[in-house]
Protein backbone atom coordinates (compact mmCIF):
# COMPACT_ATOMS: atom_id res chain seq x y z
CA UNK A 1 0.00 0.00 0.00
CA UNK A 2 1.67 3.52 -0.61
CA UNK A 3 2.67 5.24 1.87
CA UNK A 4 3.61 2.48 4.56
CA UNK A 5 6.89 2.32 6.19
CA UNK A 6 9.08 -0.46 4.54
CA UNK A 7 8.97 -3.39 6.66
CA UNK A 8 12.44 -3.63 6.53
CA UNK A 9 15.11 -1.08 6.95
CA UNK A 10 17.87 -0.98 4.34
CA UNK A 11 21.19 0.47 4.18
CA UNK A 12 21.42 3.66 1.58
CA UNK A 13 24.11 1.58 -0.57
CA UNK A 14 24.14 -2.20 -1.14
CA UNK A 15 27.61 -1.53 -2.75
CA UNK A 16 29.24 0.68 0.26
CA UNK A 17 27.82 -2.03 2.72
CA UNK A 18 29.51 -5.04 0.70
CA UNK A 19 32.79 -3.54 0.42
CA UNK A 20 32.94 -2.49 4.02
CA UNK A 21 31.80 -6.19 4.79
CA UNK A 22 28.87 -5.23 7.00
CA UNK A 23 25.44 -6.16 8.16
CA UNK A 24 23.22 -5.17 4.78
CA UNK A 25 20.12 -4.46 7.37
CA UNK A 26 21.66 -2.44 9.93
CA UNK A 27 25.21 -1.60 8.11
CA UNK A 28 27.19 -2.04 11.88
CA UNK A 29 27.41 -5.59 11.95
CA UNK A 30 30.28 -8.03 10.62
CA UNK A 31 29.26 -9.82 7.61
CA UNK A 32 32.79 -11.91 7.43
CA UNK A 33 33.52 -14.85 10.21
CA UNK A 34 37.21 -15.18 7.88
CA UNK A 35 38.50 -13.82 4.88
CA UNK A 36 35.45 -15.12 2.80
CA UNK A 37 33.31 -17.35 5.04
CA UNK A 38 29.91 -15.58 5.86
CA UNK A 39 29.43 -15.03 9.70
CA UNK A 40 25.72 -16.99 10.90
CA UNK A 41 23.99 -14.04 11.74
CA UNK A 42 24.70 -10.17 12.56
CA UNK A 43 26.84 -9.70 15.62
CA UNK A 44 24.53 -6.34 15.99
CA UNK A 45 21.00 -7.14 14.79
CA UNK A 46 20.80 -10.62 14.61
CA UNK A 47 20.20 -11.13 10.72
CA UNK A 48 20.34 -14.67 9.63
CA UNK A 49 22.59 -15.07 6.35
CA UNK A 50 21.29 -17.88 5.13
CA UNK A 51 19.89 -16.53 2.72
CA UNK A 52 23.24 -15.02 1.35
CA UNK A 53 24.08 -17.48 -1.70
CA UNK A 54 26.74 -15.24 -4.20
CA UNK A 55 27.80 -19.16 -5.34
CA UNK A 56 30.71 -18.08 -7.90
CA UNK A 57 29.53 -14.57 -8.90
CA UNK A 58 32.57 -12.89 -7.05
CA UNK A 59 35.37 -15.01 -9.07
CA UNK A 60 33.67 -14.45 -11.88
CA UNK A 61 33.86 -10.71 -11.76
CA UNK A 62 37.44 -10.86 -10.26
CA UNK A 63 38.34 -13.06 -13.32
CA UNK A 64 36.83 -10.72 -15.89
CA UNK A 65 37.76 -7.42 -14.37
CA UNK A 66 40.69 -8.20 -13.00
CA UNK A 67 42.74 -11.45 -13.91
CA UNK A 68 41.75 -11.26 -18.03
CA UNK A 69 43.87 -7.97 -17.97
CA UNK A 70 47.15 -9.73 -16.27
CA UNK A 71 46.67 -12.43 -18.68
CA UNK A 72 46.65 -10.27 -21.25
CA UNK A 73 49.29 -8.80 -19.97
CA UNK A 74 51.09 -12.33 -19.61
CA UNK A 75 50.84 -13.01 -23.63
CA UNK A 76 51.75 -9.46 -24.69
CA UNK A 77 54.59 -9.86 -22.47
CA UNK A 78 55.45 -13.33 -24.59
CA UNK A 79 54.76 -12.54 -27.76
CA UNK A 80 56.61 -8.99 -27.63
CA UNK A 81 59.65 -10.12 -25.78
CA UNK A 82 60.00 -14.11 -25.15
CA UNK A 83 60.44 -13.35 -22.25
CA UNK A 84 62.01 -16.16 -20.53
CA UNK A 85 59.97 -18.23 -17.50
CA UNK A 86 61.37 -16.88 -14.24
CA UNK A 87 60.35 -13.20 -15.87
CA UNK A 88 56.80 -14.61 -15.85
CA UNK A 89 57.38 -16.05 -12.68
CA UNK A 90 58.73 -12.75 -11.19
CA UNK A 91 55.93 -10.63 -13.45
CA UNK A 92 52.87 -12.07 -14.25
CA UNK A 93 52.19 -14.41 -11.15
CA UNK A 94 52.03 -12.02 -8.70
CA UNK A 95 50.26 -9.53 -11.02
CA UNK A 96 47.50 -12.36 -11.34
CA UNK A 97 47.55 -13.06 -7.79
CA UNK A 98 47.60 -9.63 -6.82
CA UNK A 99 44.56 -8.70 -9.17
CA UNK A 100 42.61 -11.74 -8.71
CA UNK A 101 42.46 -12.34 -4.42
CA UNK A 102 41.74 -8.81 -2.91
CA UNK A 103 38.67 -8.30 -5.16
CA UNK A 104 36.86 -11.38 -3.85
CA UNK A 105 35.76 -10.09 -0.61
CA UNK A 106 34.38 -6.96 -1.58
CA UNK A 107 32.64 -8.53 -4.30
CA UNK A 108 31.35 -10.96 -2.18
CA UNK A 109 30.54 -8.64 0.03
CA UNK A 110 28.65 -6.79 -1.75
CA UNK A 111 26.73 -9.21 -3.81
CA UNK A 112 25.30 -10.40 -0.41
CA UNK A 113 24.03 -6.94 0.26
CA UNK A 114 22.49 -7.16 -3.33
CA UNK A 115 20.34 -10.39 -2.51
CA UNK A 116 19.36 -8.82 0.72
CA UNK A 117 18.32 -4.89 -0.62
CA UNK A 118 16.52 -6.56 -3.68
CA UNK A 119 14.96 -9.71 -1.68
CA UNK A 120 16.58 -12.21 -4.04
CA UNK A 121 15.40 -15.99 -4.04
CA UNK A 122 16.77 -19.04 -5.16
CA UNK A 123 14.46 -19.81 -8.48
CA UNK A 124 11.80 -22.29 -7.37
CA UNK A 125 10.04 -24.82 -10.09
CA UNK A 126 5.99 -24.79 -8.87
CA UNK A 127 3.97 -28.05 -9.64
CA UNK A 128 1.65 -27.52 -12.86
CA UNK A 129 -1.76 -28.05 -11.58
CA UNK A 130 -3.78 -30.72 -13.95
CA UNK A 131 -7.52 -30.15 -14.47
Amino acid sequence: MPGDAPTRPQVANPILAGIKGRCPHCGDGRLFDGFLKLAPKCDVCGLDYSFADPADGPAFFAITFACLPSAFFAVWLEVAHQAPYWLHLFTTLPLMLATMIPPLRPLKGWLVASQYINDAHEGRQYAKVEK
